[in-house]
């Protein structure tokens, strides 16, 4: 008998460790990298729980459900087995929603005023949260940048700008109307939101490839032809905004945003150090990085043509005072400012040093022991820019090879036609969108497309011939 209780002590002992193994493999399976102290120029590299794999959920609870419907307004917010998992997922992280929901009440009026703007419904703004959980920061571990989470060719598709000094994906509000826009134009080709939010993942092509296998038009149709990270990202999608109307119903008590949520916005039409402004505000310097996170050397890169937004936390009014003095006077003073300001506006307004290349250049031969980030940096131009224009795939600069240091000039047939027809015509090849099309031909778009063509569903095929209207 002493055995047998000997036995069963030790049989006890195995079973309890083998299930606190399997429950920290469980948790360790949804953690996301914690967002590290903020620092200027230091990138928080990501990994959403959208992007990770979440079995669906074993039961179904009727009462998520009915809150869902209940919060439902332009986006059919669908219930199911994969959206419990989502939502499981994201009310265990009680901390992490908590500090999501603290700075939501900076992000999200900016988010629903660009969205107001272009039209798409407000509580896309969720989207955001499963992007990035709100921070400015973020990069992706394929490069994927900002709030809005914007790769670089699309960045620059959708008006943003990155150089030297500026990377509009970290600037909130700039990213959200270049979200909204994306987003406005997916909806106008596919006629679905839960569509066009799907495409924000994984790209127009991929959706509409999954559509053409699927023979249907609907997530929950095609979400098996899908990318397996977009299969989780819409039920994602719907799990945070259920979470985010919800929360007090899961014991999640959100924390007060660590920065200014009341700010002021000024327009800057110099070169100005943050640092300088900070001293001026007597505001903390971290704090104005972080309202404005697209400035990638803390500096406002202003001229007379292009100002730039400068946002400050509220301040006492003898402040704002010493902050307008300081502006319009001789003031802060850059090191290096008329190569900064050449580099800014493209031209030689300002002189050049005596090593600064001209103006006018248009090619670089690789000499030895050059890199891309020195030519990039030399011309002032950025590093992305030099890989896309020479259809690089790697980060090695060649020796001997010419490098463009500026976008190719093409000049299409199709594009002469357009002065001397009233349209063009383009056939479509396997994987177009009606968007990629539309970006191809100035004052193109999607809806001039569809109307002229008699699109209604704005369904491609392969070997179309579409006409493509003129400004």
């Amino acid at each position: 008998m002493k055995r047998l209780f000997t036995f069963f002590i030790c049989f006890l002992s195995i079973q309890l460790v083998k299930a606190n193994s399997i429950d920290s493999g469980r948790y360790k399976l949804l953690r996301i990298a914690p967002t590290a102290g903020y620092q200027q120029q230091k990138d928080t590299i990501i990994v959403p729980i959208a992007a990770q794999v979440i079995p669906p959920a074993n039961q179904e609870y009727s009462i998520f459900k009915r809150r869902l419907d209940s919060v439902q307004k332009d986006i059919q917010l669908d219930y199911n087995e994969y959206v419990q998992s989502y939502i499981d997922a994201y009310t265990r992280r009680r901390g992490g929603m908590a500090d999501v929901i603290g700075k939501s009440q900076y992000y999200f009026p900016i988010y629903e005023k660009a969205f107001r703007d272009m039209g798409v419904p407000e509580e896309i703004k969720f989207l955001s949260i499963v992007e990035s959980e709100l921070n400015p920061n973020a990069v992706s571990r394929v490069g994927a940048t900002g709030p809005w989470q914007f790769m670089f060719a699309t960045a620059r598709l959708y008006g943003l700008s990155m150089d030297n000094y500026v990377d509009d994906r970290k600037d909130p509000i700039q990213a959200s109307y270049a979200a909204a826009a994306y987003l406005r134009d997916a909806y106008q080709e596919f006629g679905d939101w839960l569509l066009a939010i799907a495409s924000y993942n994984c790209g127009k092509g991929a959706v509409t490839r999954a559509i053409e296998k699927a023979g249907a038009n609907d997530f929950w149709s095609i979400r098996p032809y899908l990318p397996a990270e977009t299969r989780g990202y819409v039920p994602a999608f719907i799990a945070m905004a259920y979470v985010m109307n919800y929360y007090k119903h899961h014991n999640i008590t959100p924390q007060a945003c660590n920065f200014s949520v009341k700010t002021d916005t000024v327009m800057v039409n110099k070169f100005v150090p943050l640092q300088g402004i900070a001293k001026v505000l007597d505001v903390d310097m971290k704090e104005l990085c972080l309202l404005n996170p697209a400035y990638k050397k803390q500096i406002v890169n202003g001229t007379a043509q292009l100002p730039r937004r400068l946002v400050i936390p509220q301040a006492a009014k003898e402040n704002y005072a010493a902050l307008y003095e300081a502006l319009n006077g001789p003031g802060f003073v850059v090191p290096d400012a008329k190569v900064r300001f050449a580099s800014n506006t493209g031209n030689n307004d300002g002189g050049e040093d005596a090593d600064a290349p001209t103006a006018k250049a248009t090619r670089h031969k690789v000499r030895r022991g050059e890199t891309l980030s020195a030519i990039a940096n030399r011309y002032g131009v950025e590093v992305q820019d030099l890989k896309v224009w020479n259809n690089l795939r790697g980060n090695k600069a060649v020796v001997g090879k010419v490098l463009r240091l500026s976008a190719p000039q093409d000049v299409t047939p199709a594009k002469s036609a357009k002065k001397l027809k009233e349209f063009v015509t383009y056939k479509v090849k396997r994987g177009d969108t009606l968007s990629e099309i539309a970006a191809k031909f100035e004052g193109a778009s999607v809806e001039k497309i569809k109307e002229l063509n008699g699109l209604n569903k704005g369904r491609i095929q392969p070997g179309m011939m579409l006409k493509i209207s003129g400004v």
